[in-house]
């Protein structure tokens, strides 16, 4: 693999004002960014290199690719896979490639529940309102859905997650805004977890991506 991909502008070249980027320079970049977040002994694993393709092409918005994988460039990413497949960190090293439409802030999902409990509905609207200034919601993705608890404030039992997808949701539907999702849940349990509205609209609002049931423990 290529070592010396330490800026984004190393990964592509310009030709007739469009950026062409190249899968090797780019894998070489995260790699090297991966090393400078978590460590000298990050290293990509071959075998999730197809993920990491769909991932980017995505980010990049190429418009041939995207077809071909049957990914839909107006949906937001369900990131799925084992424990310690990498989910999270993918989602941090690939955010340099993400345009205006699909960047996104990471945010845990235990983080939102224990900020319900302390703030209450507040803590979801800072998650499903625009500003003035906006046209769409604030990027976000949620990262493992399903480890936040059920968390009560003042008494007031609320399935957090669910509430808030619901919401963005409507967004995404009003104004395509994206929301991004890292999970080890399976369809079936997201279900049990979240219910069957939220399940149907998941599958509108998301191109499912997914790590392979193999792939190893990076921790």
């Amino acid at each position: 693999m290529l070592n010396h991909c330490n800026l984004l502008s190393d990964t592509y070249t310009i030709q007739n004002g469009y950026k062409h980027y190249d899968f090797k320079k780019c894998l070489s970049f995260i790699e090297n960014k991966g090393k400078q977040d978590f460590g000298q002994n990050f290293k990509i694993k071959e075998e999730d290199l197809e993920t990491i393709f769909k991932l980017l092409i995505y980010m990049i918005k190429d418009e041939n690719n995207a077809l071909k994988l049957q990914l839909n460039l107006s949906r937001g990413i369900l990131l799925s896979g084992p424990i310690g497949c990498g989910k999270t960190s993918l989602m941090r090293l690939i955010t340099p490639f993400a345009n205006s439409f699909s960047d996104y802030k990471i945010k845990t999902c235990r983080e939102i529940s224990f900020e319900f409990a302390k703030n209450g509905y507040e803590a979801i609207n800072s998650y499903t309102t625009k500003q003035n200034n906006q046209i769409r919601l604030t990027g976000y993705c949620f990262d493992d859905l399903g480890t936040e608890q059920q968390i009560k404030h003042f008494g007031n039992d609320c399935n957090v997650m669910a509430e808030i997808l619901i919401t963005r949701y409507e967004q995404f539907v009003e104004n395509n805004s994206i929301t991004h999702i890292t999970t080890n849940l399976a369809a079936f349990e997201i279900e049990n977890h979240y219910g069957n509205r939220l399940r149907s609209r998941m599958r509108n609002m998301f191109n499912l991506i997914t790590f392979s049931p193999s792939s190893s423990d990076k921790r």
